[in-house]
């Protein structure tokens, strides 16, 4: 029988002050993201706002030119998506292979596959580029969706590998048996078990794609395809000490991925926790 007790009580109060603790900073973004312009200026970041003025963000939104933001947003969802799902087809069937097959060789891959998540990307950027800039993929969202394929394939097939282990073959034999070819046993039986590990792939490529700024810079720079962060840089260093407007900024940058993150962290938690129940 549960019992409430002083030490209970004692418990959530400290709980509610870590979380007030945890949320103060929101209250400050957005509390100075509501302020006018005089009003920004004027006041404490604690004081709360008099009025709720959603003139920074209309501002932000509405800014044209070369580092637009709603501009910016769309190109960093299109990169983000497009590396997404390059990671989750060629990882899972990577992954598949390596871990399905007893050859020697698919033992020597694995490890070569934790070594390049062990080795910083940041080693390969000047080839890299020379490499981009020779085929044309610099300054475009096609040459970031593959360069982001490439640099995050060792992660996701090490994410999804480790989950194939842990799969019983019995699925892919049972739909053989009925009938279906190798590929679509894969495709329609075994990919959709592996949910918990799209899902955690999905969310760490896309928090580390979406926030990306050197990759950006290096590869897009000088191009009207700019991501959100490099756009951020840009329009944030052009308003010196407007906060109200900065904050906006930061705020609408949050939104997409507080979206994306809500809608899939029920699988994420399944694949951090090795579970297959979807």
């Amino acid at each position: 029988m549960f019992r409430y007790t002083k030490l209970t009580a004692l418990r959530e109060v400290l709980i509610w002050i870590v979380a007030l603790i945890g949320l103060l900073p929101f209250y400050f973004l957005i509390n100075t993201a509501l302020k006018s312009d005089k009003e920004a200026f004027t006041t404490s970041a604690v004081a709360p706002t008099t009025s709720l003025d959603f003139g920074a963000f209309i501002e932000v939104l509405t800014t044209g030119g070369r580092d637009s933001i709603p501009m910016a947003i769309l190109n960093s969802a299109i990169i983000t998506a497009g590396a997404i799902a390059g990671l989750v087809l060629f990882g899972s069937v990577a992954a598949y292979v390596i871990t399905r097959r007893t050859r020697a060789w698919t033992n020597v891959t694995f490890y070569l596959v934790l070594i390049a998540i062990i080795l910083p990307a940041q080693l390969g950027t000047v080839p890299l580029y020379i490499g981009a800039r020779t085929v044309g993929l610099t300054g475009n969202a096609l040459g970031m969706i593959l360069l982001w394929i490439g640099i995050l394939l060792p992660l996701s097939v090490f994410l999804y590998a480790s989950f194939f282990r842990g799969l019983t073959t019995e699925y892919e034999e049972a739909a053989v048996i009925d009938g279906a070819s190798p590929t679509q046993a894969f495709f329609r039986v075994v990919l959709p078990l592996m949910a918990p590990a799209t899902g955690t792939v999905a969310i760490l490529a896309g928090l580390i794609v979406w926030n990306d700024f050197f990759n950006s810079l290096i590869f897009l720079g000088g191009s009207t395809t700019q991501t959100l962060p490099v756009a951020m840089y840009t329009y944030v260093g052009g308003l010196v000490s407007a906060w109200n407007k900065i904050f906006a900024v930061v705020i609408i940058s949050m939104i997409p991925i507080l979206i994306f993150y809500m809608a899939a962290q029920k699988k994420f938690i399944q694949g951090f926790a090795g579970g297959l129940k979807g």
